[in-house]
C-alpha cells in the first residue's frame, strides 16, 4: 500500500512539474517573439524546443517511475519471530543437565556464554565472562541480548559493568 502512496505522489509532482514546463515554455516563447526579429531561424527557438524536450524526457521518465509504483511496486514484509525456550528446573540446583533440551537450539557461541554462566553457578560479571570466552565485547552483548531474548538469562546493572543472572523458569 505504501508503494502505491509513494506512486500517486510521484505522479503528483510530475503534474506540478509538467505544469511549471508548460507556463516557462510559454514565457519564454512570448520573450523570443518579442526580441527575435530574425523569425523561425533565430537560434533562441532552437534552444525553447532543445529545453522543452529535455524537460518532457525527464518528466516522462519519473511519470513511467511513478506508474510502476502505483501499479507493479509490491511490498515486501520482514517477518521476525523470537522464540521462547523455556524448561523446568529446579530452583537451586543448576546443572548443565537442565539446560540439555536448551541447548540443542542455540547457536555454538550462545552455548559458550551460557555454559560459562551456569559454571559461575548462575551469575557472573560481564567482564569476567568476555575473559572467560575470549570473545568480544561487542559479540558477548549481542549473546547476551539473544540469550534474554530467549528468557535464559537477565543482565542487571552494577556500576560500570553488569551481573549475567541465570533465569529460573518455573
Amino acid at each position: 500500500m505504501r508503494n502505491k502512496i509513494a506512486g500517486l505522489v510521484i505522479l503528483g509532482i510530475d503534474l506540478l512539474i509538467g505544469f511549471i514546463i508548460f507556463i516557462f515554455n510559454r514565457a519564454l516563447t512570448a520573450i523570443v517573439s518579442t526580441s527575435c526579429s530574425h523569425g523561425s531561424s533565430c537560434p533562441m527557438w532552437g534552444t525553447i524546443h532543445a529545453q522543452t524536450s529535455v524537460s518532457i524526457g525527464i518528466m516522462a521518465f519519473v511519470a513511467l517511475i511513478g506508474l510502476y509504483l502505483v501499479f507493479f511496486g509490491e511490498e515486501t514484509r520482514i517477518v521476525t519471530k523470537i522464540k521462547r525456550v523455556k524448561e523446568q528446573l529446579e530452583p537451586k540446583k543448576i546443572t548443565k543437565q537442565n539446560y540439555e533440551k536448551i541447548m540443542k537450539v542455540l547457536s555454538p557461541d550462545e552455548k559458550i556464554v551460557l555454559e560459562k554462566v551456569i559454571e559461575s553457578e548462575g551469575t557472573v560479571f560481564q567482564s569476567a565472562l568476555i575473559e572467560k570466552t575470549g570473545l568480544t565485547k561487542v559479540k558477548i552483548t549481542r549473546i547476551l541480548d539473544r540469550l534474554e531474548g530467549k528468557d535464559l538469562v537477565e543482565r542487571k546493572r552494577r556500576g560500570m559493568t553488569n551481573v549475567i543472572i541465570l533465569k529460573h523458569n518455573k
